[in-house]
């Protein structure tokens, strides 16, 4: 067997929207993926379902393998012809100890590329209004560890940095933040330099307190932090507030799950992350077209019979033209059909293939669908609906009794999933969701399969339309649902519940 080979790639301080374009690239084509704990789960939840996970811990003085042992994984692995990425905290050689992984792969000749990360030490005080240099304060940065090995004393000339009069990042040094703050003190720091600490930076656990060296620790105990976090000193942090962007967005200190099917999340995500939730894309749903297609194939051949193609969501039409290529049929076929779409969703898919549709309801669910479709109706219309194998038997109904003759048919499937890497009832019952989009009953049905047996009641659950809503009530969720039935809408609705939470 041919050898592998190894990349070793920073995964950023936390907020998926860090991870390099790089990164991600390779990740898309790992085969092995050694991660940590220091990795965000917005970036854990892009590991390709087809790559082997092997969880390797670390996180202060708990690992789950020592150093040496992770090395021989990725030599081990690599040997076996694996494209393997070893999946590091913020930038694998910033205190990340990449080094010492390069040099058995070395020994052993194995292949290597190292992408770089976005380090912690430069993006949590930028999340925090903390700008590392500026020419009014500071002339040089200093990032230095701060955790310090059992039994030994710091190895940290603390006279140098008090002289540099630089900013000061100590990176894992919570434990030790009398240790850090009383040696910079003893080595005649002014008791007023302005200090901080920065707890998990780009997230929505991010929280920040500035304070001055000599009060920092004081506070810290009066107010509480949790890890991991980093330290800052140096007159920058004086800007904290004055510069403060992030926490001033309407979404910030929320982490939003969303929970729509594969490859329809990104729209969603994208504007929950400018608002600036830490989302979770965990798609609860996949859905898969069926490998029998004959009857979906013989309404093509007889295509021309047809008044009305009704279509039910952006997958169902996404599907219906896979088919239709696959069929060999030409889409000129379609000419005078006319064109029914459930909501603002299935009508782009239809829209970007160049075709306008001539019908969609003010309120986005399939009863509306067929209300709407049946007032149309003279009664004898032959009507193609091509959706997902379980569908709202309402809408046939009602189409049915105004006359219409369906031919539903199904072309794909709904396939229930969980993560294998997140928790999600731990996330629930440890209250670290604050709301859960959903944006059909199918995602909230497929969310409470992967889940399990948990407690909803403590859950808040944004809904897409009534139908979505009504799914959710029945998990004894507290549901809310938006205005109209389109992302927007949606975003908006998560809006109007934090700030609802806040107020109580």
């Amino acid at each position: 067997m041919s050898v592998g080979k190894v990349w070793l790639v920073g995964a950023g301080p936390g907020d998926a929207g860090l991870f390099t374009l790089k990164g991600l690239e390779v990740l898309k084509q790992a085969e092995v993926v050694v991660y940590d704990s220091l990795v965000g789960q917005g970036v854990l939840t892009k590991i390709p379902d087809s790559a082997r996970l092997i969880y390797v811990g670390k996180r202060a003085d708990k690992h789950t393998l020592p150093q040496e042992e992770i090395n021989q994984v990725l030599l081990r692995e690599a040997q076996k012809g694996y494209r393997v990425v070893r999946l590091k905290g913020g930038d694998p050689f910033l205190f990340g100890r990449g080094g010492e992984e390069l040099e058995l792969l070395t020994e052993h000749g194995i292949p290597y590329e190292v992408v770089p990360g976005v380090t912690s030490s430069l993006a949590v005080p930028a999340y925090n209004g903390i700008p590392v240099t500026h020419r009014d304060f500071c002339s040089s940065l200093h990032i230095i560890t701060g955790h310090r090995r059992a039994g030994k004393e710091y190895d940290i000339n603390f006279r140098a940095l008090a002289e540099t009069r630089g900013t000061l990042v100590f990176l894992m040094g919570v434990a030790a933040l009398h240790d850090i703050c009383q040696g910079l003190l003893n080595a005649d720091m002014d008791p007023q330099m302005p200090a901080a600490i920065l707890q998990k930076g780009t997230t929505a656990g991010q929280k920040k307190i500035v304070a001055t060296v000599s009060t920092l620790e004081d506070e810290v105990k009066r107010q509480g932090i949790e890890t991991p976090a980093i330290i800052v000193v140096g007159k920058v942090c004086a800007l904290a507030d004055e510069f403060g962007w992030y926490e001033r967005l309407p979404l910030m200190g929320w982490k939003v799950l969303v929970t729509r099917p594969k490859n329809r999340s990104s729209r969603t995500t994208e504007l929950l992350r400018e608002k600036g939730a830490e989302v979770l894309e965990l798609p609860s749903i996949r859905t898969v077209a069926l490998e029998d297609q004959s009857r979906l194939y013989q309404a093509l051949d007889e295509i021309r019979k047809y008044q009305w193609a009704v279509f039910t969501s952006p997958t169902g039409a996404e599907i219906f033209f896979e088919e239709l290529k696959k069929h060999h049929t030409d889409i000129r076929s379609l000419f005078g059909l006319k064109l029914a779409a459930i909501g603002q969703g299935t009508r782009k898919v239809l829209e970007d293939r160049g075709l306008l549709v001539d019908l969609m309801p003010e309120v986005y669910d399939g009863d509306s669908l067929g209300e709407v479709l049946a007032a149309q109706l003279q009664g004898g219309e032959h009507i193609l609906l091509p959706r997902a194998q379980k569908g709202n038997e309402n809408l046939v109904k009602l189409m049915e009794k105004a006359g219409g003759i369906v031919d539903d048919i199904p072309t794909y499937e709904t396939v229930y999933e969980s993560s294998r890497i997140i928790d999600i009832q731990k996330e629930i019952e440890k209250n670290q969701i604050d709301c859960v989009v959903f944006t059909s009953a199918s995602t909230v049905k497929g969310f409470a399969e992967s889940v399990g047996s948990a407690d909803y009641a403590g859950l808040t659950a944004a809904c897409i339309g009534k139908q979505t809503k009504a799914a959710a009530d029945a998990f004894g969720m507290e549901t809310y649902m938006a205005e109209k039935a389109t992302i927007e809408e949606l975003i908006r609705l998560v809006e109007e519940i934090k700030e609802k939470k806040e107020r109580e």
